[in-house]
C-alpha cells in the first residue's frame, strides 16, 4: 500500500485524488491546497486529511509518494520540496512553462534521486497503447507519416488562457509527446501556424485557438498535428499512422457502440464523448497503475522528466515558428 499526498484540489487534482482513493494499491493520506475550503472539502469526500502546504503534510503524515496536480507555476517549488523529502513524484504536465525552470526541476531530482514521472496520460489510453504496440511489431512496415487530430468541444475560460502558457504548451504538448513516442525518433524541425477563428478574446489574450503543426525527424519521418478549441460534434481525438506496408488508424470513442441499419443505410447517431475527462478517464487510472508498477519494479518510469522537457522544447519551437513564419530547428 503506497501512501499518497495529492497537491491541488482543482479539476485535475480531484480526478487523481479520486483514482488514488479507489485504487486497492494506494491510500490517499492527505490533500494539500492553500485554499482551505477546497482542500478540506476534497479530503473530507475521500476520507483523507488536508494540509495547507507540503511541510505541514510531511510533518503530520506518513507519505511515500505525491501527485502534483496544482497549477503549473507551483511545480518547481513542489518538485524540489518533495525530492528533498525523498518522496516518489508523479507530476502533471507540463513540468513548467519555461525550459530553464524545467531544468531546475530535473536538477532537484538528480540531486535527490527519487522516482519521477511526468503524467502524459494519453500514453496510457488503451487505444493509443495498442497503436504503439502494433507499430513496434512492424504491422505496417516502416512508419513514414503520422497525422494527429486533437480538437476540444469548446475553449476554456479566457482567465485560464492568460496563464496557460499558450495553446502549444498547454494542450498540443500532449500531441508532441505522442509524436515522439509513436515515431520512435526525435523531431528536429518544427513548422507551425495558428489563428483565431473561435473567440476573439483568445487572440486579445495573446493566444491562438486554431493551429496546425508539422514536425520532421532526421530520417525524414513526418508528423502533422491539427488542433482546434472548437469542435461542434464532441471531443475529437484521432491518429493515422501510414507506413511502407499499410496504415493504422485510431478512431474516436462514442457514447455508444450501437449501430442502426435500415433502408437508408447505416447510422451511428450517438455523439462522441464530450469532454477530455470522460474520454480519458481510463487513461488516468492506467497512468496511476503504470507509476505503481514502476515503483514496484524499481525500474525507469514510463515517461520521464526528460520526456517532459522534450515535449516543451517542441512547443516552444512551434510558438517561435508561428511568430516568425519560419521552420525552427530543435536541438
Amino acid at each position: 500500500m503506497v501512501n499518497f499526498c495529492v497537491f491541488g484540489a482543482g479539476r485535475i487534482g480531484r480526478i487523481h485524488a479520486g483514482n488514488i482513493a479507489r485504487n486497492p494499491r494506494t491510500k490517499l493520506v492527505c490533500v494539500v491546497d492553500p485554499v482551505e475550503e477546497a482542500a478540506a472539502g476534497l479530503a473530507g469526500e475521500l476520507g483523507a486529511a488536508w494540509a495547507p502546504d507540503a511541510a505541514t503534510a510531511f510533518a503530520r503524515h506518513p507519505i511515500d509518494a505525491v501527485l502534483i496536480g496544482s497549477s503549473t507555476n507551483t511545480h518547481l517549488e513542489l518538485i524540489t520540496a518533495c525530492a528533498e523529502a525523498g518522496k516518489a513524484i508523479l507530476c502533471e504536465k507540463p513540468v513548467d512553462l519555461e525550459i530553464g525552470r524545467v531544468d531546475r526541476c530535473l536538477e532537484a531530482v538528480r540531486r535527490n534521486p527519487v522516482p519521477f514521472m511526468v503524467a502524459f496520460n494519453r500514453r496510457h489510453d488503451p487505444h493509443v497503447a495498442s497503436l504503439r504496440q502494433r507499430l513496434a511489431a512492424g504491422e505496417i512496415g516502416e512508419l513514414a507519416m503520422l497525422i494527429m487530430t486533437s480538437r476540444d468541444p469548446a475553449p476554456p475560460p479566457v482567465s485560464y488562457i492568460k496563464v496557460s502558457g499558450g495553446y502549444w504548451r498547454d494542450s498540443t504538448i500532449h500531441d508532441f509527446d505522442l509524436v515522439r513516442w509513436l515515431l520512435g525518433e526525435e523531431p528536429v524541425e518544427v513548422m507551425a501556424k495558428g489563428s483565431n477563428l473561435v473567440d476573439p478574446a483568445i487572440g486579445e489574450a495573446g493566444d491562438v485557438d486554431t493551429a496546425m503543426t508539422m514536425l520532421s525527424t532526421a530520417s525524414g519521418k513526418l508528423a502533422f498535428i491539427n488542433n482546434s478549441r472548437r469542435c461542434a460534434y464532441g471531443f475529437d481525438q484521432r491518429i493515422e499512422a501510414f507506413g511502407s506496408g499499410g496504415m493504422l488508424q485510431m478512431g474516436n470513442v462514442h457514447e455508444s457502440t450501437v449501430l442502426r441499419s435500415g433502408p437508408g443505410g447505416y447510422a451511428q447517431e450517438e455523439r462522441l464523448l464530450a469532454f477530455f475527462l470522460e474520454r480519458h478517464a481510463d487513461s488516468y487510472r492506467r497512468e496511476l497503475d503504470a507509476f505503481l508498477d514502476a515503483l514496484e519494479r524499481g525500474g525507469p518510469m514510463p515517461s520521464s522528466g526528460e520526456d517532459g522537457r522534450r515535449a516543451l522544447m517542441l512547443a516552444d519551437a512551434a510558438l517561435e515558428s508561428h511568430r516568425t513564419g519560419r521552420a525552427v530547428r530543435v536541438g
